[in-house]
């Protein structure tokens, strides 16, 4: 095989990987959503915001068993309105954002529970996996699916911010997201 031959080869694979990475990463059908966390510390609330969502909702809520979830969000994009304490929550104590950029939720299970339903997620975390449990609220407005939730977790279980006097361990996390069906 000539070299222009096997040069033309590697350059359309090389495309075909980009193009295949790029199709990849620009699948979500996530349109917009909001993820904010609040905990106290010093006895008074406070909280922030963490974006960069994407991900896939294939939510059937006549069949809740046969769903998917997974999304991704970005800890580079943590949010307290104090840059200062937000760079200490992207640092290694808290959230190790260059090593760990990605948080991620991968549903395990839906049930309807009344007028709500409850997903079992996976949510990842700074390398460490928990699972955890979602009850929200579904809606659906034309073609899109609308999602509002909110959970708790121990933020030392994923090894954020280690022992505090002052610093709650309990952060409740609030999901809103909107999506295509």
């Amino acid at each position: 095989m000539s070299y222009p031959t096997m040069k033309r080869i590697l350059t359309t694979i090389g495309i075909l990987i980009i193009t295949a990475g790029a199709f990849a990463q620009n699948k979500s059908n996530i349109t917009s959503a909001k993820i904010t966390f609040e905990l106290k510390n010093l006895g008074i609330k406070t909280g922030g915001t963490i974006g960069g969502v994407q991900g896939n909702i294939m939510f059937d809520p006549a069949n809740p068993g046969g769903s998917k979830i997974e999304a991704t969000a970005d800890a580079n994009t943590i949010n307290t309105d104090n840059s200062m304490r937000d760079g200490h929550l992207k640092g290694e104590d808290y959230f190790n954002a260059d090593t760990y950029p990605k948080i991620t939720m991968s549903s395990l299970s839906f049930q309807k529970k009344g007028t709500r339903y409850v997903g079992r997620f996976n949510l990842t975390i700074k390398g460490t996996t928990k699972p955890v449990e979602v009850p929200f609220n579904y809606t659906e407005q034309g073609n899109t699916s609308n999602f509002k939730g909110s959970f708790k977790i121990n933020r030392k279980d994923f090894g954020i911010g280690g022992n505090s006097m002052t610093m709650s361990d309990d952060v409740t996390i609030f999901i809103e997201a909107q999506a295509t069906k």
